[in-house]
């Protein structure tokens, strides 16, 4: 993946060979002091640019609707496709070159991958969802459908917003259920970075009252 200053990634998992992953950033160039659907369609060109330099076609990529529930899509078949699954906030699949994402905007960003079985999945968990076990959920979901062994999983959770800007952690949850499960906790990562400290780099939710654009995560196996 060509380097980018919009573009983060994360270490335990650009180790996986094979996996594509990357966590798109704050653009200064577009504006988005405005809802939601409409920073989004603002940044679907630059989103659009970044993810085919990075070598994802936006007709492989499967996207949720999110809304703060815990309901996990199964992207299945046998080729990459470019879907949308309504009330969906979490992604499953063992397609190769299939690419699943989420957008945030202090909500967690939670990658999830197995090597052994070239399974991958991704979670958007703030905190409604993190009560309601979303990355939990993903997990059993790739352990149910494709037989995936939580020992074997890499979790990598992104810049989500935390204490002391937020009341509740649940960026330590995540982690927590993702060890109750099985995950070995060297293989559950937190970058531990608050979405508030740096307004240059990430979008917060919280604090630009609503009125912000959003970051976007993806993962997928070539």
């Amino acid at each position: 993946m060509p380097d980018s200053p919009l573009i983060e990634t994360f270490g335990a998992l650009s180790d996986l060979p094979g996996l594509k992953h990357g966590f798109l950033l704050r653009s200064p160039e577009v504006e988005v002091d405005c809802d939601r659907e409409e920073a989004l369609a603002r940044l679907e060109p630059l989103h659009t640019s970044l993810l085919v330099a990075a070598g994802v076609p936006r007709d492989h990529l499967a996207t949720g609707e999110q809304v703060h529930d815990a309901r996990v899509g199964i992207v299945a078949g046998a080729h990459p496709a470019r879907l949308h699954f309504p009330a969906t906030d979490a992604l499953v699949t063992a397609i190769p070159g299939q690419f699943l994402g989420v957008w945030v905007a202090d909500c967690g960003t939670v990658f999830i991958a197995d090597p052994v079985k070239r399974v991958c999945g991704i979670a958007h968990s703030g905190k409604k969802g993190t009560e309601l076990g979303i990355a939990a959920a993903a997990i059993r979901r790739m352990q149910e459908v494709h037989g995936s062994d939580p020992a074997d999983l890499v979790v990598q959770l992104a810049p989500c917003i935390r204490p002391p800007a937020y009341e509740i952690d649940f960026a330590a949850q995540i982690v927590a259920d993702c060890a109750a499960l099985g995950v070995p906790a060297g293989q559950a990562h937190d970058c531990g970075i608050c979405t508030s400290s740096d307004p240059s780099r990430y979008y917060s939710y919280r604090l630009e009252k609503g009125r912000t654009g959003r970051m976007f995560g993806f993962i997928g196996w070539a």
